[in-house]
């Protein structure tokens, strides 16, 4: 074991289970005799050479903790050669040889540029939305999932005393994973996202058909990947063409924060404590995973790949450039992926309208 010092540092939009994850790092990097260095303000604070270092006792009680003491912020700096300069040097003074960055795709290409520079870094995804390909599940997709259930229950109590409909929009990016499992947890009346065609008119038949039949609370679930004002305009066109009064809310950010479940608690602390283990055996450059229940890694440029084929976000050309046993790989996790998906979408079709 050469590696006597490493950073952590949290990227990109906050889930709670992050500080579960800063915690499992800090420990078991004391654990095994190392210094652990909170680095402040992500990317940014690599290149303002904002290090602080951590003890046992300063992530003591920060696991129940929702967003990230580390905190969070946008650096156009980093994405720029002088800035990754910057925050190579900053880590070469500091002593700090390996980072561990908690975050989704856009801080793993950042990972990834401080890895060409010579500063081993281990990925943790953490992602309300639960799209990073590589993975089965980020830290935060269940609290964020939690949260939208306590809230949709309350609006479905409005609903049933007025004989309401409620629009209700969550977070998602380009992904309706949110959407797709709280509508099911929520037992939504419909459920709407952009990997599944929707047909209106059907939809607005079986709203009022159901309405015939004395149904009095109807709660629709929109991911906002089916773009802005989308979920605005859908609530306009169901109060036009059923009766229904209908009122449309966005959660927005309320969706990040909160308490974590233990289930991020949980992984947070497996991920965690793997990619300290793994700085100390010399792996560099990997993102952390959960596939199948067990902890696994992939290289970095691996999973960013994964996730761009995955999306829909690879030219031709690039496609074909891909190694063909990765390309193989690709298509098997691809594949496990899709049918989640439509497995939950199915169940869905049948509990909705």
């Amino acid at each position: 074991m050469s590696i006597k010092r490493i950073g952590v540092l949290t990227s990109g939009g906050d889930t709670s289970g992050m500080n579960a994850a800063i915690r499992a790092v800090v420990r078991t990097s004391i654990y095994y005799g190392l210094e652990p260095i909170g680095i402040a303000r992500g990317y940014a604070g690599l290149v303002d050479g904002d290090f602080t270092p951590m003890t046992f006792q300063s992530v003591s009680r920060i696991m129940r903790q929702g967003g990230t003491v580390l905190y969070s912020d946008r650096c156009e700096e980093f994405k720029t050669p002088e800035g990754q300069k910057k925050a190579y040097e900053n880590c070469v003074r500091a002593g700090i040889e390996g980072i561990v960055v908690i975050g989704g795709d856009g801080t793993f290409r950042g990972a990834g540029d401080m890895g060409k520079m010579g500063i081993s870094c281990i990925c943790i995804p953490g992602t309300i939305d639960n799209d990073i390909t590589a993975t089965d599940y980020s830290i935060g997709f269940d609290t964020a999932l939690d949260t939208i259930m306590e809230m949709v229950d309350r609006l479905k109590d409005t609903c049933v005393s007025h004989a309401r409909c409620s629009i209700v929009e969550v977070m998602g990016r380009g992904a309706g994973l949110l959407a797709l499992y709280s509508g099911l947890a929520c037992g939504a009346a419909g459920i709407i996202v952009k990997e599944k065609c929707f047909d209106e008119e059907i939809f607005f038949e079986k709203m009022r058909e159901s309405k015939q039949k004395g149904r009095r609370d109807f709660v629709v679930i929109v991911s906002e990947n089916m773009g802005e004002h989308f979920a605005e305009d859908l609530c306009k066109r169901i109060t036009e063409e059923t009766g229904i009064y209908t009122r449309f809310a966005r959660l927005a950010h309320v969706q990040r924060g909160g308490v974590p479940t233990v289930r991020d608690r949980v992984t947070a602390s497996r991920m965690g404590c793997e990619a300290v283990q793994l700085l100390m055996k010399g792996v560099s450059n990997v993102v952390v995973c959960e596939r199948h229940n067990d902890i696994v890694t992939y290289d970095i440029n691996f999973a960013l790949r994964l996730d761009e084929l995955y999306k829909g976000k690879m030219s031709i050309q690039e496609i074909e450039a891909i190694p063909h046993d990765d390309y193989l790989k690709m298509m098997e996790i691809i594949k496990e992926r899709q049918d989640e998906f439509n497995q939950i979408h199915r169940i869905n079709t049948i509990f909705t309208l």
